[in-house]
C-alpha cells in the first residue's frame, strides 16, 4: 500500500466540514498535494501536519486572550468573545496573580487588574466564569508558578456548577522552565517547581483526561528577544525535560505525552515561521519515538497554539498592526496550528478595547472562511525554499540539543537545569535581542512607521484604562471573602499543603484543591509552599 493510499484511508475516516473545496474560479482542490511516495499529513514524522485531514476536518480553535480588572469585568469580555464567534477562552491574569501575590499585598500596589484579571480566591474564579458552561467550552489559562492553584480553582468552579473534572477541556500553561529563561515570573527554585509540574501531570492523567497540564511555551522566549531558531530549540528542549521529569516519577511516556501541547510565537518573518513549525513537528516526533520510546502516534504528534507577535506591534501608526497581525496569523495557519490568538492593534498602547479585539478575531475568520487557505494541508510543502529552511531550522535546533545534552551528562533535564543556573539561556536570548535592536537602530532592519515611512500626525487611539478604583474594589472584595470564610478550615488546609510539600512522594494537587475550597488565597497557598521550598533569586548574567 502506497503512502498516498494510507493517507487516503485516514482522510476518508475523518469527519469533514461542509465547505466548497474549490477556488473562487471553480477549480477543484485536492486536500493535499505531493508525490505518491512522499510524506503526507498525519504520517510520521508529521512535518506536514499532525492529522491527515487537517482543516478540512476541523478549523483551528479561535482562542482570544482576555483579562483585565476584576473577574466581573473580564466575565463580560468572555461573553462578548463567545457571542462574536470565538470558540475558546484564554485567560490573562494580572501581575500580582502571576507572581503568587494577593491584591492586598504591598508589592501588588498599582498592578491589580492592570495587565490581566485579578484572582485572589475561589470567589473570584466563580465570578470569572459565571454564566459560562465550562464543560462546553475549552479554556486556556496563561499562568505558571501558581498554576496548580488556578487549576484547582477551575476544578472547584466546575464541580460547584455540576460539571465533572473529567469533562473539562483546556490548557494551563504551567511551563516553569521558560520562566527562568525568559519571562522571570518564578517563585520557587527550579527543582521543587518541576515537582509541582509533574504532580499536575500525574493529577491530570488520572483525573482530567481531556486537560493539557503543560503548554510548553516558546512565545515568551521569542518575546524576550530570541531568534526563531532559538525559540524552536529552547522550547523543544524544555519539552524533552518535562518528558524526562514525568518519566522519572514512574509514568510511562504514552500515558502522559498525548496531553502535552506547545505554544509558539507567530512573528513577522513569514516563511521562517512556517519552517519553524514544520521543523518542530519533525523533531518532536523523532525524539519521542527514538529517545523516549513512545509507541502511540499521539505521543509523537506535536500540537500547538499560536499567538501573533506582541513585540512586532508598534505604537507608531498602530492601525498598521492589523496588517502585521494578519500576516503572522496566516503564517500560523499555513504552518498547521491547532489554535490561534490574534493580537489587537492597540495592545502596544494599553489593554485591547472591545472593538480592537473584535477586529483581531475577524482577522482569523477571514482567513478561515474567505481565503481558501484551510482547504489544503501544508500548501507550501515541497517548496524548495520552505523545505530547505525547514531543514536548516532543524539543524540549528539539534546543535542546541547536543550542547544541553553534554551539559547534563546525557540528560536533557539536567542540561536544562544547568543551562538555567549558568545563565546559558538568558545570555543567548539577551545577545539575540541586542543584535536585533542594532539592526533596527541602524536601519538594516526596516520597521514601518518606526525607522522608515514615519508620520508626525498619528491620531491617538481610544484605549481601555484601568483606574485605581479597580484595585480598591478588588481589595474590598478580598477583605469581604476573608471575613466570611472559616479561619480554622483555612489554617488546617494550609497546614496540609505544607505537610504534602515536605513529603517528596505526595501529590500536591489534592491538598491544594482542598485549600482553595476553603477560600484560602493564592498568596496564602504560595506562602505555605514557600515555607518548604524556599524562594528563587536569579544570579545576574554578565
Amino acid at each position: 500500500m502506497s503512502h498516498r493510499d494510507v493517507w487516503r484511508r485516514a482522510f476518508d475516516d475523518a469527519p469533514k466540514r461542509d465547505v466548497d473545496a474549490e477556488t473562487m474560479s471553480g477549480v477543484p482542490l485536492a486536500p493535499v498535494y505531493g508525490p505518491a511516495d512522499g510524506e503526507f499529513p498525519g504520517e510520521y514524522p508529521y512535518t506536514r501536519g499532525p492529522y491527515a485531514s487537517m482543516y478540512r476536518s476541523k478549523l483551528w480553535t479561535m482562542r482570544m486572550f482576555a483579562g483585565f480588572g476584576t473577574a466581573e469585568d473580564t466575565n463580560v469580555r468572555f461573553r462578548e468573545i463567545l457571542r462574536a464567534g470565538g470558540d475558546g477562552l484564554s485567560t490573562a491574569f494580572d501581575l500580582p496573580t502571576l507572581m503568587g501575590r494577593d491584591s492586598d499585598d504591598p508589592h501588588s500596589l498599582g498592578e491589580v487588574g492592570r495587565c490581566g484579571v485579578a484572582i485572589d480566591t475561589l470567589a473570584d474564579m466563580e465570578d470569572l466564569f459565571a454564566g459560562i458552561a465550562v464543560a462546553d467550552v475549552t479554556t486556556s489559562m496563561t499562568i505558571n508558578s501558581p498554576a496548580a492553584i488556578l487549576l484547582a480553582m477551575y476544578v472547584a468552579v466546575a464541580e460547584k456548577t455540576g460539571a465533572r473534572r473529567q469533562q473539562l477541556g483546556g490548557t494551563i500553561q504551567n511551563d516553569i522552565l521558560k520562566e527562568y529563561q525568559a519571562q522571570k515570573e518564578f517563585i520557587f527554585p527550579p527543582r521543587p517547581s518541576m515537582r509541582i509540574v509533574t504532580d499536575m501531570i500525574r493529577f491530570c492523567q488520572a483525573e482530567m483526561p481531556k486537560w493539557h497540564p503543560v503548554s510548553i511555551s516558546g512565545y515568551h522566549i521569542r518575546e524576550a528577544g530570541s531568534t526563531a531558531a532559538q525559540e524552536l530549540a529552547f522550547t523543544l528542549a524544555n519539552g524533552f525535560a518535562y518528558v524526562e521529569a514525568a518519566m522519572a516519577t514512574g509514568l510511562a511516556v504514552d500515558d502522559f505525552a498525548p496531553r502535552l501541547s506547545f505554544f509558539f510565537n507567530a512573528h513577522i518573518d513569514f516563511f521562517e515561521e512556517i519552517a519553524k513549525y514544520r521543523a518542530a513537528r519533525r523533531i518532536w516526533s523523532r525524539w519521542m519515538k527514538e529517545r523516549y520510546g513512545a509507541h502511540q502516534p499521539r505521543s509523537m504528534q506535536l500540537r500547538f497554539h499560536t499567538q501573533t507577535a506582541g513585540v512586532s506591534l508598534t505604537a507608531q501608526q498602530p492601525e498598521v498592526n492589523i496588517v502585521r497581525t494578519a500576516i503572522e496569523a496566516l503564517a500560523g495557519v499555513l504552518g498547521g496550528t491547532q489554535s490561534l490568538h490574534t493580537n489587537s492593534m492597540d495592545e502596544v498602547l494599553a489593554l485591547p478595547t472591545e472593538k480592537a479585539a473584535r477586529i483581531a478575531l475577524r482577522t482569523q475568520q477571514v482567513i478561515a472562511n474567505e481565503t481558501g487557505v484551510p482547504l489544503v494541508a501544508d500548501p507550501l510543502g515541497g517548496s524548495w525554499f520552505v523545505e530547505e529552511l525547514t531543514d536548516e531550522m532543524e539543524r540549528r535546533a539539534e546543535e542546541v540539543f547536543a550542547h544541553l545534552d553534554q551539559l547534563g551528562g546525557g540528560s536533557m533535564l539536567e542540561g536544562v537545569y544547568e543551562g538555567i543556573e549558568n545563565g546559558y539561556f538568558q545570555g543567548e536570548i539577551a545577545d539575540a535581542a541586542y543584535q536585533l535592536e542594532r539592526k533596527i537602530n541602524t536601519g538594516r532592519r526596516v520597521v514601518v512607521g518606526v525607522n522608515r515611512f514615519t508620520e508626525t500626525d498619528d491620531e491617538a487611539l481610544e484605549t481601555l484604562h484601568i483606574g485605581a478604583e479597580v484595585e480598591e474594589r478588588q481589595i474590598k472584595r478580598l477583605a469581604h471573602v476573608k471575613d466570611e470564610r472559616a479561619p480554622d478550615a483555612v489554617r488546617a488546609a494550609l497546614d496540609a499543603v505544607s505537610r504534602a510539600a515536605a513529603e517528596p512522594d505526595a501529590n500536591l494537587m489534592p491538598p491544594i484543591v482542598d485549600a482553595v475550597a476553603t477560600y484560602a488565597t493564592v498568596g496564602e497557598i504560595i506562602g505555605a509552599l514557600a515555607g518548604v521550598f524556599g524562594r528563587w533569586t536569579e544570579d545576574p548574567v554578565i
